[in-house]
């Protein structure tokens, strides 16, 4: 089976529709069936939009990124949104609520679900942890677990519970709580704690275990977690590329070990580069600190084919449920040349070539169809929600799962 056909086979409906108005079949009238959201997540990062939600711009900046948005929510339907506690409360008990508060919201209303990242974290913490005692900073983590959780239930429903575990207790960033509560406590129970705070705060919420580290040792965690009684809803695995793509056939293995534990798949962070690649022998990306990296016209080649290739393969997975790319615009993470939206605002091949599969392959656009004479249409589409209108009126209805799907819709004027 190749690619295409495993998208079809896994993401698409064969629907047959039938269209009522009042009370009886619209038989044999011309209707419209356009889709307007897709169920597949397709996420990017919103950091940059954090100043143009909270109306804090003026002039040639806002007019900038009101581009930017426009680009944003012409592709994506997921946000993520950054809770590093070292920037969201700098100074204990002044946490920045408000503004993410404001800009989740404000890309709620604008047809996107929001992430939070991440509630657990050992890089960027806040100075103030460090005078405190291990009891009293793993207080301090539990009680900033649940004042997030709690201040953003209902606009935020999904959050990565915990970043980067695997290497939580031993990695050297420096003096910092989490690392110190880690090393005590284990990575088990540092990551049971982060998780059933967070339940406990709000039981509906979606949360992530999320890793960069695609080895075994991720595997091992995930099975002590488990076997330890924590429930994970989607796991998440990281793919910054910056050392070149990985292939299809990479991906795809990588894909397969993960799914085995029989739970959704997130890929939180994806990048590809559009210009020089990094050094292979560069163990962490973090060390790669250049001032001039540009983006060429061959590395965006490059990466608009790389691009079309990871997400078919990631869409031809039934595990893989979203795909977050990190970072619309160049100028971001490392400074590295991995946006789809060059510096100047100009989008690159790249961008274009996912639009293509996002609102093109992917999507219906309006399609003028005629019901038979019972009121029926039959036809094939992708999962998501739809709205179908005739001078009868209109009605809305979702394709949550793949395969045969036997609806019904009453026309309102």
């Amino acid at each position: 089976m190749t690619t295409d056909q495993s998208i079809k086979l896994h993401r698409t409906a064969d629907v047959t529709l039938t269209v009522m108005a009042g009370g009886t079949p619209l038989a044999n009238r011309e209707v419209v069936v356009a889709q307007r959201a897709h169920k597949f997540l397709f996420g990017n990062i919103g950091f940059d939009l954090i100043p143009l939600a909270n109306d804090e711009v003026r002039g040639e900046e806002r007019a900038k990124l009101e581009r930017l948005a426009g680009q944003w929510f012409a592709l994506y339907n997921f946000a993520t949104l950054p809770f590093y506690w070292g920037r969201f409360e700098p100074e204990r008990g002044r946490p920045d609520t408000a503004r993410l508060l404001a800009t989740a919201r404000w890309f709620v209303d604008r047809g996107a679900a929001v992430k939070g990242h991440p509630l657990c974290w050992h890089t960027v913490q806040p100075d103030w942890l460090l005078p405190l005692s291990n009891s009293e900073i793993l207080e301090a983590q539990k009680a900033r677990i649940r004042r997030e959780v709690t201040d953003f239930r209902g606009v935020i429903e999904t959050w990565d519970a915990i970043n980067e575990a695997v290497i939580m207790p031993v990695f050297e960033n420096g003096e910092n709580g989490i690392t110190r509560i880690c090393l005590a406590n284990g990575r088990i129970a540092t990551v049971k704690m982060a998780f059933e705070t967070a339940r406990a705060s709000d039981p509906k919420a979606i949360l992530l275990l999320n890793d960069f580290d695609m080895s075994t040792a991720y595997e091992c965690l995930i099975e002590g977690v488990l076997e330890a009684g924590v429930q994970i809803d989607a796991l998440g695995l990281q793919s910054h590329m910056h050392q070149g793509y990985w292939g299809e056939e990479k991906t795809s293995q990588i894909v397969d070990r993960f799914a085995r534990y029989g739970l959704p798949i997130h890929f939180t962070e994806s990048t590809l580069v559009s210009g020089h690649l990094m050094p292979p022998e560069i163990e962490d990306l973090n060390d790669y600190q250049v001032t001039d990296w540009p983006s060429t016209p061959e590395g965006e080649a490059r990466q608009a084919d790389e691009m079309v290739r990871h997400y078919k393969t990631l869409l031809s997975h039934p595990a893989v449920e979203a795909m977050t790319y990190w970072g619309l615009s160049d100028g971001g993470w490392l400074n590295a040349p991995t946006g789809l939206v060059r510096l100047d605002g100009s989008p690159k091949p790249a961008y274009d070539a996912l639009l293509g599969l996002v609102k093109g392959e992917w999507w219906m656009a309006p399609t003028p169809m005629t019901t038979d004479s019972a009121g029926r249409l039959r036809f094939n589409a992708f999962l998501g929600r739809y709205e179908i209108s005739s001078e009868a009126g209109s009605a809305t209805f979702r394709l949550e799962r793949k395969g045969p799907a036997e609806i019904e819709v009453r026309m309102e004027g």
